[in-house]
């Protein structure tokens, strides 16, 4: 099972390369969703990593996928230029998808 970068930006790219991750750079809605579909079809990959501001392009169909797809796992990362997220992303993120709050 292999991992697999969506990015926005080179030096993450790189940077996954160097780890051994393949990936692509994209900078626009439609380029994101096309290159879900294709990671989200391929049975070699477990694991979509997504930068933050990837995830900012189409957010409702990211957490859709998230949702409604058990495999592959989809992860956010932060870019080069570190987090924009706040300090509580994870708790933020449970009381979205399940409604609970802690």
């Amino acid at each position: 099972m292999k991992s697999f970068l969506i990015s926005d930006n080179r030096d993450t790219l790189v940077g996954m390369r160097l780890a051994g991750i393949q990936g692509v750079i994209v900078h626009h809605k439609e380029e994101v969703l096309d290159m879900m579909k294709v990671a989200m079809i391929d049975p070699e990959i477990g694991i979509i990593i997504l930068t933050e501001k990837i995830v900012d392009l189409a957010p409702e169909e990211i957490m859709e996928y998230k949702l409604k797809n058990r495999k592959p796992l989809i992860i956010e990362i932060p870019d080069r230029h570190g987090t924009h997220r706040g300090t509580d992303v994870i708790t933020n993120y449970i009381r979205e998808s399940i409604g609970i709050r802690i």
